[in-house]
C-alpha cells in the first residue's frame, strides 16, 4: 500500500482513539466508584442506546472481516456464518434477554447463584465465562494483526506483534478507567461508523453491477476459480461426512452460542427494567441484521470485483477481503477515492476492534472480581475492593489475549468466533437454561454443566484439526489429531445438557423449592430484580 493509504487511515484511526480516549477520560472523571457503576454503567441507559451498544458489542472484527472473506472465498458455505449470527438472535429475544435481565445483577454467575449454593456455582460460572472471553478477544487480536499487516504493505510480524499490544493497551485503558459507561459510547459510536460504512459499500457494489444481483453472482462465481460450484453447498462443508458433520457442528454453536456470551448478557444489566432489556434486543435485531444481509453483498463483491485469489493472496483467511474491496470500489490502488475509502474502512475496523475488544475485557474483569473473586473473600470483599480486583483481572486478560492473538495469527477470525461460540453453547447455555427453567436442578447439576461442557470442548480444540496435523493448523509441524471436527460443538453442547442431567439425579441434596419458586416469579414479573 502506497504511503497515502497508511498515513490517511491511520490519521483516522487516531482521531477515533482520540474521540474514545476523550470520552473515557470524561466519564472516569464523573464515575463514583461503585460496582453498579463500573459493571453496568448505572442502569441508566435507554433500550435504544443499549441496542446500538449491544449491536456495536455484537458486530466484531470477526463479522466485518472475517465472514466476508469466508463468503469471498468459499461461497455458499461462507453464508452460513451471517445465517448462524443472526438467527442466534431469536433465542436470545424469547428465551434469555428479560430472564437475565430480572434473575441477575452483573454476571451469568448471578442467575445461577440466585438458587444455589453461590461459591461453587460461581467459581464454575466465572471460570466458563472468563475462557470464553479470552477465546473471543484471540479473534479480536488476530483482526489487529491481519488489518495493519495490509495497511502497513506486508506481513511484518514486527509490526503485527505491535499493533496488537497496542489493541490491547488500549482496551485496558478504556476498562480500568471508564467501565461500563465509557465502554458503552464506544460501542454506540463504532455502531454507527460500521453501519455507516457497510452501507456505503454495499451501495457502491449493487451500483457497480447496476442492481442486478443476478449478475453479482455470476461474477463472483466465474472469478472465484470455483464455477458453479462457488454458488451450491459443499465447497467447504461437502467433500465427506466429516466435513458435513462440522457444517452441522458449526451452525449449532453459532446458533446457540450467542445466548451463552457473557458480553452480551452483561449487556442486559446495563437498562433499568427488564422491558427495556428486551426492547433493547429489538433494536440490535433490527441493526445486527440489517449489517449481516450487507455482508452477504461484501462478500460476493469482493469475489466478484477483487477476485477470491486476489484476496486470498492478501490474507489466506481471507480476513482482508472488505479493505480491498473498499480499495478497488474507490477507483484502484493508485488513485484518491481509493485511497480514501480504504482508509476509512482501515479505521472503521481498527474502531471495530477496539470497541468489541472493550466490551469482552470489561465481562470477563467482571467474572473475575464478582464471582472468582469475591467467592473466594466472600467475607472480606467490599464493593470498591471488587472494582479494584476488576481493573487489575482487565490488565491480566489483556496480556493473555495478546499472547494468544500473536499465536493465532494465520486464522480466520470468524473461525476464531465459532470456536468461542462453541464453548460458550456448551459451558454457558446448559446451566443457564437449567437454572431458569428446570425445578429440580441442583448446585452439583449446575457445577457439573459448566465443567461437563467447558473441559470436553476445549479438550477437543486441542486434539482437532485447528491445533495440529495440517498445513493450516496452529502447530503445523507437529500432529497429535484424534478429534476430526474443526468445531466441537455437535459434541460438546449435549455433554453440557448431559452432565447437568447427570449431576443433578445423582446429587445427594434435593433442589430448593423455596428458592426456585422465588427465581420463577423473579423472572416473569421482575419482582425484587436490582
Amino acid at each position: 500500500m502506497t504511503g497515502d493509504h497508511q498515513t490517511l487511515a491511520l490519521l483516522l484511526f487516531g482521531v477515533f482513539v482520540a474521540v474514545t480516549l476523550a470520552i473515557t477520560t470524561w466519564v472516569s472523571r464523573n464515575r463514583h466508584g461503585s460496582a453498579e457503576e463500573f459493571y453496568a454503567g448505572g442502569r441508566l441507559f435507554s433500550p435504544m442506546e443499549n441496542g446500538f451498544a449491544i449491536a456495536g458489542d455484537y458486530m466484531s472484527a470477526a463479522s466485518f472481516l472475517g465472514i466476508s472473506g469466508l463468503i469471498a472465498l468459499f461461497g455458499y458455505d461462507g453464508l452460513l456464518y451471517s445465517v448462524g449470527f443472526l438467527v442466534a438472535w431469536l433465542v436470545v429475544l424469547f428465551l434469555v434477554a428479560e430472564l437475565v435481565r430480572n434473575c441477575g445483577r452483573f454476571t451469568l454467575a448471578d442467575v445461577v447463584a440466585a438458587r444455589m449454593r453461590e461459591r461453587p456455582v460461581r467459581i464454575a460460572a466465572g471460570t466458563s465465562s472468563v475462557t470464553v472471553s479470552v477465546l473471543y478477544l484471540v479473534a479480536q487480536m488476530v483482526g489487529a494483526g491481519s488489518l495493519v499487516a495490509l495497511l502497513l504493505g506486508g506481513t511484518s510480524g514486527a509490526a503485527q506483534a505491535w499493533t496488537v499490544i497496542g489493541v490491547g493497551a488500549l482496551m485496558v485503558i478504556y476498562v480500568s478507567l471508564g467501565g461500563m459507561r465509557a465502554t458503552t459510547w464506544i460501542q454506540i459510536v463504532k455502531a454507527v461508523l460500521l453501519m455507516c460504512g457497510a452501507i456505503t459499500l454495499t451501495v457502491l457494489v449493487l451500483v457497480r453491477f447496476h442492481g442486478d444481483f443476478d449478475q453479482l453472482l455470476r461474477t463472483a462465481a466465474d472469478r472465484s476459480g470455483h464455477g458453479s460450484q462457488f454458488l451450491a453447498p459443499g465447497l467447504k462443508y461437502g467433500g465427506d461426512w466429516t466435513s458435513r458433520l462440522d457444517f452441522i457442528s458449526l451452525g449449532l454453536a453459532l446458533v446457540l452460542g450467542t445466548a451463552g456470551l457473557p458480553h452480551i448478557l452483561s449487556r442486559f444489566y446495563t437498562v433499568p427494567t427488564a422491558r427495556a432489556a428486551r426492547r433493547s434486543v429489538v433494536w440490535s435485531i433490527g441493526l445486527i441484521g440489517s449489517f449481516y444481509l450487507m455482508t452477504i453483498v461484501l462478500g460476493f463483491g469482493a469475489a466478484a470485483i477483487v477476485g477470491s485469489d486476489a484476496v486470498r493472496g492478501s490474507n489466506a483467511a481471507g480476513n482482508t477481503a472488505v479493505p480491498l474491496l473498499a480499495l478497488d470500489l474507490g477507483g484502484g490502488a493508485d488513485s484518491t477515492g481509493g485511497t480514501v475509502l480504504f482508509a476509512i474502512v482501515a479505521a472503521i475496523a481498527f474502531a471495530t476492534i477496539l470497541a468489541v475488544v472493550a466490551g469482552i475485557t470489561l465481562a470477563s474483569s467482571a467474572s473475575v472480581a464478582h464471582d472468582l473473586y469475591a467467592s473466594l473473600r466472600r467475607k472480606h470483599a467490599k464493593p470498591r475492593s471488587e472494582v479494584a480486583v476488576a481493573r487489575l483481572a482487565a490488565a491480566g486478560i489483556g496480556v493473555v489475549a495478546i499472547g494468544l492473538g500473536l499465536l493465532a495469527r494465520d486464522l480466520n477470525v470468524a473461525f476464531l468466533v465459532g470456536l468461542a461460540f462453541a464453548v460458550a453453547a456448551s459451558a454457558n447455555l446448559p446451566v443457564l437454561l437449567f437454572s431458569l427453567f428446570w425445578r429440580n436442578f441442583t448446585t452439583r447439576g449446575a457445577v457439573w454443566s459448566v465443567y461437563g461442557g467447558l473441559v470436553p470442548s476445549l479438550v477437543l480444540v486441542v486434539l482437532s484439526p485447528v491445533v495440529s496435523g495440517g498445513p493450516s493448523s496452529l502447530f503445523p509441524g507437529v500432529d497429535f489429531q484424534y478429534f476430526p471436527l474443526e468445531n466441537p460443538g455437535l459434541v460438546s453442547i449435549p455433554l453440557g445438557f448431559l452432565a447437568g442431567w447427570l449431576g443433578t439425579v445423582t446429587s445427594p441434596e434435593p433442589a430448593d423449592e423455596a428458592k426456585h419458586a422465588e427465581t420463577e416469579v423473579r423472572s416473569l414479573t421482575g419482582a425484587g430484580a436490582a
